[in-house]
């Protein structure tokens, strides 16, 4: 792990970071939506917008077509069927 200290560096990871806050907040207002219409396959989210494909390869490629300046976006895989999950601390 390194410190890093150059004011540029900082300032594009910011603004990176603040469109991953955008689209995760977009996403999560939508994410019902998203989950019913896009199962079994995986979903980019970019520019506050889905891209939905079988590979993420794929998803992520339209969403770097249409939105090529948003280095916050992100990859999900929505699960073919709803169901419950359970998450339980590993410690």
């Amino acid at each position: 792990m390194e410190e890093v200290t150059d004011p540029a560096a900082v300032s594009e990871a910011r603004i990176r970071r603040a469109q991953l806050d955008r689209n995760v907040a977009w996403f999560r207002t939508h994410a019902t939506e998203v989950y019913e219409k896009n199962r079994g396959k995986f979903i980019c989210v970019a520019g506050e917008q889905v891209f939905a494909d079988e590979t993420s390869e794929e998803a992520r490629a339209l969403a770097a077509a249409a939105h090529p300046g948003d280095e916050g976006s992100f990859v999900l895989y929505i699960p073919k069927e709803k169901m419950a999950r359970v998450y339980a601390d590993q410690r």
